[in-house]
């Protein structure tokens, strides 16, 4: 079973969408793939009496295996904030024991699973938990997106090297253009190719700046032992 955990330079830099192409390209290698947002801060009405995040439904489109979503997303969280905020105002707290269990799940019927971050490499889940904490419990390979702005050259150079210091291997990055504005982007890419490639870490995808972001618009390189 192939699993992996994608992460972010910062909130959306388009890690949703990164994770949404994976399972794609996932799916042309394997017949059943899965996303999980393990933990969602933010929901709307379902139309059926619930309630769903976006993410968590982009990621569902993209999978190819219908699981119940206390598997795909065991925390949701009402408000969109900082998931150790939005925990508090709804009265919870978040701990790593369901979102492991829901995982080994997911494992066991699946052939590969995409877990999703919230926000970045250090973004609190608790008083005492945070993204990171949740990746290392995982133990995946993480895979980094980096979002091309004006202070993405220091983001991504700084939880790449994070993410080393954890013990987890980065299996890549994926170029995220989410500033069409953006001044010198080659300049930046050249020097973030060559920055991540001295941390092991080749680039994956290099998603253009889409009005309508659409996965399935995104080639993705898929380590050979993923495919």
């Amino acid at each position: 079973m192939i699993g992996c955990f994608v992460t972010g330079t910062d909130t959306g830099v388009g890690k949703t969408l990164a994770s949404c192409a994976l399972l794609h390209a996932l799916a042309g290698h394997h017949p059943r793939v899965v996303g999980m947002k393990a933990v969602a801060a933010g929901a709307d009405p379902d139309g059926q009496g619930g309630w769903v995040n976006e993410d968590t439904v982009a990621l569902r489109a993209a999978s190819t295996l219908a699981v119940p979503s206390a598997l795909d997303n065991p925390v949701l969280l009402p408000d969109p904030m900082s998931p150790h905020i939005a925990a508090r105002r709804a009265g919870v707290e978040v701990t790593l024991a369901p979102i492991l269990d829901a995982y080994r799940q997911l494992a066991a019927q699946a052939d590969a699973v995409v877990v999703e971050g919230a926000g970045g490499w250090r973004v609190p889940l608790s008083e005492t938990l945070c993204i990171a904490d949740l990746a290392v419990a995982l133990q995946l390979p993480v895979v980094l997106v980096v979002g091309l702005k004006l202070g993405c050259l220091n983001h991504a150079v700084l939880t790449a090297e994070a993410i080393r210091a954890a013990g987890l291997p980065l299996a890549g990055w994926v170029a995220s253009r989410v500033e069409p504005q953006m001044l010198v982007p080659e300049e930046n890419m050249d020097w973030l190719r060559q920055q991540m490639a001295r941390l092991g870490a080749p680039l994956l995808a290099d998603i253009p700046w889409q009005a309508t972001p659409d996965p399935r618009l995104t080639s993705f390189s898929l380590p050979k032992e993923w495919q």
